[in-house]
This record gives C-alpha cells, structure tokens and sequence, in this order.
C-alpha cells in the first residue's frame, strides 16, 4: 500500500508540473513553447534586415561605409604580416574548404566560415581598426563577414556595402540594450557585438527572409560569448580571434545555417529564457529598433589615426602637439603623467606593444612619432632606453573637481610641460573625423610593404565600391603569392637605424 501511494504521489506530482508548462504538442489545441508570439519589436527588427539587401542608403553613408571598408582592408593587409596574421593564413590553408572565399595577403582560395575566422583575426591582428560605441572593433568581424559571404553569394559592390552598414547597426543595437550589464561584469562586449555584426552582415549577403533573420539571431545570442581576459594576451593572437576571427566565423556560420534550410526560435529577445533574461534582465528590446532606418551607426564610428590601441589616441595625439612646440630630451625627463578614465588606471604597463600607453609614449619621445613598424618592434619592448622611459610614465585618474591636464611631463631641472585633449578632438572620431586623403595616406602606408604595385588600384576600387558588379572582382588585388614560415615581428626594425 505504501508502494502503491508513492507512485500515486509521483503520478500527481508529473500531472501538476506538466501542467504549468505549455505542452510540447498540438493534441486538443494546446500551444507549444515554439508557439509563442513574435514581438513587435523582433518582427519590426528582422524585417528591416531581410530588406537591407536591396535598400538604398544615403550618400553620406555610402562614403562612410567605404571609408570604413578600406580601413579594414588595410588591417587585415599590414596584419597579415603579423603573427596572429599568419596563424590565420596557416589554419586556412590546413582547413580550407570549398573554394569560394579570398584568403586576403596570400594565395589561397576557402570556404567562406575559413575565410572569415582567417581574415578577421588579420583584420585585428594588431590595433589598426576602427572602434565604436559598445565597446566594440566592428569592421574586423562585420567586413570579414560580409566579404566571405558576399563573395558565397555573389553580391555586387552595393549589397557588400549594404551589408556592412546592417552589420554595424545591428552589433551596436545589441550592445546598447545590454550596456546596463556591463558594469563590473567580465563579459567581453567585443565578441558579443562582434558576432551580432558579423551574423547581420552575412545574413543580409545570403539575403534571408525576415524568419531566417529571427532565426540568425537566436544562434547568434547563443554563439556570444568571450569575456575580458585579452590584456593578458602576450603576442595579441588570442585578441584577434576573440574580437574578429571568432565573431566573423560565427556570424557566417550563422548565415550558413539558415541558407541550408535549419530553424531555430523565432524570437529570442523575449519569451522564456530568453536572451535578455539571461543578459540584462532589467532592460527591455526597443533600443534594438530604437530610429531603424533613420540612425546609421557607422556614421559614430571611428577610425584611429594611430596603430595603437583606442585609449593610445588622445596621449598620442596631445604628446604630438607638445613636441611641436617644444622639443624634449627623453634623458631628461623626470615624470610623464597621463589623466585616463578609471578603467585603464591599474594598467600595470604590460601586454603586447600595441596596448601599452606606456610603452607607445615612451617611442613616441624617443622617436618622435609612431609607425606601424616601430610599435610592432618587439625587441624594443626590452630596449633599455626605452624600458626607463616607461617606467616614469603613470597613470593616473585625476581629483574631484577640475580635470588636470591630459598630459603632464616634469622635466629634471622641474620644469613642468602640460598638454590637454586638442580641440575638437581626437583625430578620427566623430567629432574630428580623418579626411579621406587622411585614410589613403594611412592605408597607403599599411598596404605598400605587403601588396607593392597593387595597393593605389585596390584604394581606388574600394573606393568605388558601390559600382562593382561582383565583389569577387576584388580578388585579384588582395591576393599576394604565399609567404612560407611564421611571422618575425623583428622584421620590422626601428626606422630610424
């Protein structure tokens, strides 16, 4: 009797929790988990990225997609040269694939997943790209993306540009509907954007339906990830997978998928457990359609005038300007004080080259400029000179109250030389964008050493984007013969011996 009323108690138990739950099956009208209703705001969202593909932009837009286009070409062209470049290019040629996608820097034609993972880790293999609101470096996931994709299927030079534009709108939508999950969280809002973008811009390539793009989005929630670790990365390599290789090769992964007839949940922005349950449990989706159509988010991103990391700008910049007006012996320089946000304040001035404020200051006065040879010269990380020159640069937040100066430099015999943030600002952002001669000289200068005779024609044909009848035409000039072995950073010796 005993046995017989446990399992009557187990049995009522089942029926009661079944019923709490929507039925997995249709049996006497019941609805199913994948029954639930799509959201205004995921219908509005998947809607306006099915129809990206064929939609007009603005003329302002178009240049500014482009510019951006090129900048990431040049990453991906001077990173191919670099270590994690060239691990990229060696994994691409042991796991090719299908011949459809172009390996940038090298020879070698794969498949589109290969190539994107391949050119986006080259496209951030060191600092050059561009940076947006999110956080996020979108043009080494989305342009990685949408070249792999554009080149599967074909697109012209106008749905590539099209493309590129959704998947930067559409990582930064994302990323501002979690940012109030960012606050002292690990959560590596790179990846996560990054993946977004890539998924939106090679979805737009393989031109989904509105219900293939809902589904995208769900495998592309579940495809986030990363978390900030990366300062620790010694040689960057991880850095370009996790904020441009990984993203892009899901984000065309993604895209794949749905062209190959998969399904998924037709709404992961809401419903149980869905993605901002799990992310930001506190904010809602409207920010994702928040001027759909009317704010184009590539137009506040920015391009970096320096091949350092984005928070090496300003110090750049204002140290610069200082030399202009006054030459300063590194010998005699006492301290040198950088005012920086909170979050960079226990920078403790290790890590690769390329992020170290420290280390890009110190060249900076010894040499008297930066290039993308010099901060990538990894014996000079070890250089005397300029090991003692780093170790007087602090960084510091500031005091309540009146800002100090973004640059202060005490000099032995006391003397004090201060330089603040240059108005209107930084060189590169929003508020005091490069001029487009700006960029070609800069991608003129990344491309040269690597594609020679080739670079003013691949200049001019992104450029002109938009009257390209097949992308894959691109091919051509942004293939070089294949270079054996790994890279050697020390082939970028200082320019000065």
């Amino acid at each position: 009797m005993l046995h017989e009323s446990n399992n009557r108690r187990s049995f009522l138990c089942s029926v009661a929790a079944a019923a709490a739950l929507p039925w997995h099956g249709t049996a006497f009208g019941q609805t199913t988990l994948a029954d639930l209703p799509v959201s205004e705001v995921m219908t509005r969202l998947s809607t306006y990225m099915s129809q990206a593909r064929d939609r007009e932009l603005p003329e302002e837009v178009i240049e500014k997609a482009k510019r951006h286009v090129l900048d990431t070409v040049a990453a991906m062209v001077s990173g191919s040269e670099l270590a994690p470049g060239r691990a990229a290019i060696t994994f691409a040629r042991a796991y090719g694939g299908k011949p459809v996608a172009t390996i940038v820097g090298d020879d070698v034609v794969c498949g589109p997943i290969e190539a994107a993972l391949a050119n986006g880790v080259m496209a951030h293999a060191d600092e050059t790209d561009d940076t947006l609101a999110g956080p996020w470096h979108p043009g080494c996931a989305v342009v990685p993306a949408a070249l792999a994709a554009g080149e599967q299927f074909a697109n012209t030079g106008a749905q590539f540009l099209r493309a590129v534009v959704l998947g930067y709108d559409i990582g930064t939508r994302v990323l501002l509907t979690l940012q109030p999950s960012f606050k002292d969280s690990h959560k590596l809002t790179f990846g996560i954007g990054g993946v977004f973008g890539a998924a939106a811009a090679a979805g737009c390539a393989a031109g989904l339906t509105a219900q293939q793009m809902r589904w995208l989005l769900s495998y592309s929630a579940q495809q986030s990830s990363g978390f900030n670790s990366f300062p620790r990365d010694i040689d960057h390599v991880e850095k370009g997978f996790t904020f441009g290789g990984m993203p892009a090769r899901d984000g065309v992964t993604a895209a794949l998928l749905m062209r190959a007839g998969w399904n998924g949940v037709n709404d992961v922005m809401s419903g149980p457990d869905n993605f901002l349950l799990a992310n930001a449990p506190t904010t809602g989706p409207e920010v994702l359609i928040e001027k759909l159509g009317e704010r184009y988010d590539i137009m506040r991103a920015g391009i970096k005038r320096w091949t350092t990391g984005n928070p090496n700008q300003a110090p750049l910049d204002a140290l610069e300007a200082l030399l202009k007006r006054q030459p300063i012996d590194p010998n005699q320089v006492q301290e040198i004080v950088v005012t920086v946000p909170g979050s960079l304040a226990d920078n403790d001035n290790s890590g690769p080259s390329d992020i170290n404020i420290q280390h890009a200051l110190a060249m900076m006065l010894t040499d008297k400029t930066l290039t993308f040879r010099s901060i990538h010269d990894k014996a000079r990380m070890q250089d005397p000179a300029i090991v003692r020159l780093r170790a007087k640069v602090r960084l510091a937040t500031g005091v309540r109250g009146a800002r100090p100066p973004l640059l202060q430099i005490t000099l032995a015999d006391g003397t004090r030389l201060t330089q603040d943030t240059i108005a209107p600002g930084v060189l590169g952002t929003q508020a005091n964008p490069m001029s487009r001669e700006q960029l070609v000289a800069k991608c003129r200068d990344l491309m040269t050493p690597v594609l020679n005779a080739k670079t003013k024609p691949l200049i001019d044909q992104v450029l002109e984007l938009e009257k390209l009848s097949d992308i894959r035409k691109l091919r051509p000039l942004l293939q070089r013969p294949h270079r054996e072995g790994p890279a050697k950073l020390s082939e970028y010796p200082n320019e000065k011996s």
